[in-house]
């Protein structure tokens, strides 16, 4: 994939964040893309207020709707690119969903599962193991989040 292509995907990731921030949500956004086609199939950013479900990740609700799109369990043929490293939760429906590769883009030190945490990926029960890219548009995408957080914590 060229680097154009992934800053792309991940922009519109980034825009899904800056939804979910002005829900009052943790500013993460996820776009779940066809390899075979490059076709954007679901984008979302997370809705765990909204839908008073903590299981609402901007990751969960995209594989679901490109789940449900496809008419399968399993979407071996769809990347995701999502702001943060996902949690384990997350990283457990990746496996489960047999998606092909992960972008991410700010790493998560406290509840990551990836690179940090339990490194979900590197457990010999995990059913699945993604191509894993990371750092694309990191920066920008750790800022939201800090500057969320930050803004909480005056109120």
């Amino acid at each position: 994939m060229s680097d154009e292509y992934e800053h792309r995907l991940m922009s519109v990731a980034m825009e899904e964040a800056i939804k979910a921030k002005n829900r009052n949500e943790v500013p993460v956004g996820a776009v779940i893309v066809n390899s075979k086609t490059g076709e954007i199939v679901a984008k979302n950013g997370n809705r765990t207020i909204q839908l008073n479900d903590p299981s609402a990740h901007a990751e969960i609700l995209v594989i679901r709707e490109a789940c449900d799109k496809v008419g399968a369990q399993r979407i071996p043929e769809f990347d995701l690119y999502v702001t943060l490293e996902p949690c384990t939760m997350c990283a457990g429906a990746i496996s489960f969903a047999r998606i092909r590769r992960i972008i991410f883009a700010a790493f998560d030190e406290k509840g990551g599962a990836v690179v940090n945490g339990v490194r979900f990926f590197e457990q010999k029960t995990c059913h699945h193991k993604p191509e894993v890219n990371y750092s694309v548009k990191g920066e920008e995408a750790g800022k939201l989040l800090k500057d969320f957080f930050k803004e909480k914590r005056k109120k």
